[in-house]
């Protein structure tokens, strides 16, 4: 009996989400959020979680992140692990922010011609604007086999 696609990629989101956890960055966490939006070859729609850190340095944070992506024939797993530096508007409750870090792709594809699940490494340079609220927009683009690119919002708690 064929295995269905979310069995497939659930003990990659349970291993992932157990190595967050346990990681010192989630002892000194200053919080999370969530996320979604569209991605560029695959073409999809996604949703996902994120931490961050807090200062690691001065305005360097570490926010890993967990995000699914749905559309185009794949079930995507992008499992995260991204810096970002902070850039602090004077007198304004934004902040922009720049980064990057490297990613483990899970590709489920389904379309007839190259059924299967491949696991995949990337890399991702993001820049996006943070209000002090939580509110954030996000632009990503995807290196080695991450998706090609990303534009997100979401709320940071």
């Amino acid at each position: 009996m064929p295995t269905r696609p979310l069995a497939r990629i659930l003990p990659v989101l349970i291993v992932s989400g157990l190595c967050l956890a346990a990681s010192p960055a989630w002892a000194q966490s200053s919080g999370g959020g969530i996320r979604g939006g569209v991605s560029g070859d695959p073409d999809q729609f996604y949703f996902g979680a994120h931490f961050d850190t807090g200062p690691l340095l001065e305005m360097l944070s570490f926010r890993p992140n967990v995000e699914v992506g749905l559309g185009d024939d794949v079930t995507t797993v992008a499992v995260n692990f991204e810096f970002v530096y902070w850039f602090p508007l004077r007198r304004a409750p934004w902040s922009i922010y720049a980064g990057g870090g490297p990613a483990l792709n899970v590709y489920d594809r389904n379309n007839g011609q190259h059924d299967g699940t491949d696991t995949e490494p990337g890399f991702n340079i993001l820049a996006g604007i943070q209000h002090r609220r939580g509110l954030f927009a996000e632009f990503k683009l995807g290196l080695i086999d991450s998706p090609e690119v990303k534009f997100g919002v979401g709320y940071s708690f």
